[in-house]
């Protein structure tokens, strides 16, 4: 009785401590859940080259290519194989012996049957390319692509770089833009306390306080707005990133720009369709299929192989396999195979990889040009929004001034609501500009980056 006591206090003590421990654990993923990640650019864009789905499948691109090599070099590595067959007689093979003959004096042809009920065979084959001209262009390709693949990973990192640092300042912009219609909508309520307060001693009339109104029943759904688009930017930061969007963030970065100097676009300039990965990426398919062309015209060459076979076989109508008699066959030799005529199918299918070939030429100059382009009207964007700037920033401290000037004449009667209610909607209109000339010189920035290949 005392055993079965200690045995059921000792079960409970352990699911006591398991069920302690599981609270534990459970509560530590929902704070490490809960607690918010702070995200600055560069850790961004860190997370991002190591979560992102199209990195990873980049990633995986370049493993295949890795694979790809190694099944080229299995072209030129010789080639063994083992095999074995049993078949069942169920009618035996006979052999036909003419009439007439000492072993059959008849007139008729005689038939005997050969074999017996139970056949076996097993063997293994060898063979080793000794001059194939696909082969060696098989592993060039195969090289090739792999620095193919490593262009277009490369290419896929700085997509997503791009994509990130837009993504970021997205987020960047919205806040300000709440900040803006935050700070209006409470200049927006201060002004509707005031002009209740002045209609209450009987020095501001009635329309005052219903244009007031309005007002404030005008500017609450722009707070709302921009709210949730900083909701919706804000997603979609945590999907670049492959960051579960239950996952609170908090970004930390300061809305500025800093001015690319002259020589460093110039620079950038000159180098960029040399470091462009995409551009990489195409002159390495034209090189591929510069080798793919000599890969059909391989077509015309003769492939010489050594080849070597060893089979081991028996018949017999019992099961008594250590009674059987086995027979064993050993050859070794070359194969030389020579194309004569093919109905011209390899000479058709050369001039295919000369038109794939020049179509990937045409393809690369193009987005040269495309390249160019590119990178011209962002450095057009980011002067355009540096203008923006200097323009805005003198604007948002004029509006200011505006507004303390309009407060001050409509509380001592000089002026009116009108004046002030368009001073307020200026510097929120000022305010939004400036963030939006800002963010506008960032992302012309961010594309310049991903236009000349500039890496982090």
């Amino acid at each position: 009785m005392a055993n079965h006591r200690c045995a059921t206090t000792a079960l409970l003590f352990v699911l006591a401590f398991l069920s302690i421990f599981l609270v534990i654990v459970a509560t530590t993923l929902a704070q490490q859940v809960q607690s918010p990640i702070v995200l600055t650019l560069e850790k961004a864009i860190s997370i991002a080259l190591k979560q992102n789905r199209d990195v990873l499948i980049a990633e995986k691109d370049r493993s295949k290519a890795d694979a790809q090599v190694g099944e080229a070099w299995a072209g030129a590595l010789p080639q063994l194989y083992l095999s074995g067959q049993y078949s069942r007689n169920i009618l035996k093979p006979v052999l036909f012996i003419p009439p007439n003959n000492p072993i059959n004096p008849t007139n008729e042809t005689a038939i005997f049957e050969i074999g017996s009920n139970n056949a076996y065979q097993m063997g293994a084959s060898l063979m080793q390319p000794l001059f194939s001209k696909r082969v060696g262009l098989a592993l060039q390709i195969a090289n090739t692509y792999r620095d193919y693949s490593q262009q277009s990973y490369r290419a896929t990192e700085q997509s997503v770089i791009r994509d990130v640092k837009k993504a970021f300042y997205l987020v960047l912009l919205a806040q300000k833009l709440v900040e803006a219609n935050r700070q209006g909508l409470d200049v927006v309520k201060a002004n509707y306390e005031n002009v209740q307060a002045l209609y209450r001693n009987g020095t501001a009339a009635e329309f005052d306080v219903l244009r007031a109104e309005v007002q404030l029943a005008n500017t609450e759904p722009m707070l709302i707005s921009a709210e949730n688009n900083l909701a919706l930017a804000i997603n979609a930061l945590k999907n670049l990133l492959a960051i579960p969007l239950e996952q609170e963030v908090t970004l930390e970065g300061d809305f500025t720009f800093v001015e690319t100097p002259p020589t460093t676009l110039a620079e950038a300039r000159q180098v960029a369709i040399a470091k462009n990965p995409t551009i990489l990426q195409l002159a390495l398919q034209e090189s591929i299929l510069e080798k793919n062309i000599g890969i059909e015209r391989a077509g015309h060459y003769p492939v010489l192989n050594l080849v070597g076979g060893y089979a081991w076989q028996s018949q017999d109508n019992t099961y008594q396999f250590k009674n059987y008699n086995w027979a064993n066959t050993l050859n070794v030799g070359v194969a030389l195979s020579f194309p004569l005529f093919d109905g011209r199918r390899a000479s058709e299918r050369v001039q295919q990889a000369i038109i794939d070939r020049q179509k990937v030429h045409y393809a690369r100059l193009k987005l040269e040009e495309g390249i160019k382009i590119q990178i011209q009207a962002a450095e057009l964007r980011m002067v355009e929004a540096q203008k923006r700037i200097a323009g805005q920033e003198k604007n948002i401290a004029q509006a200011q001034k505006a507004v303390r000037i309009a407060q001050t004449r409509f509380q001592s009667g000089v002026g009116t609501q009108l004046e002030l209610l368009d001073s307020q909607v200026a510097m929120t209109r000022a305010q939004t500009n400036y963030a939006q000339a800002i963010y506008d010189y960032l992302v012309a920035q961010a594309e310049w980056d991903y236009g000349v290949g500039k890496t982090e």
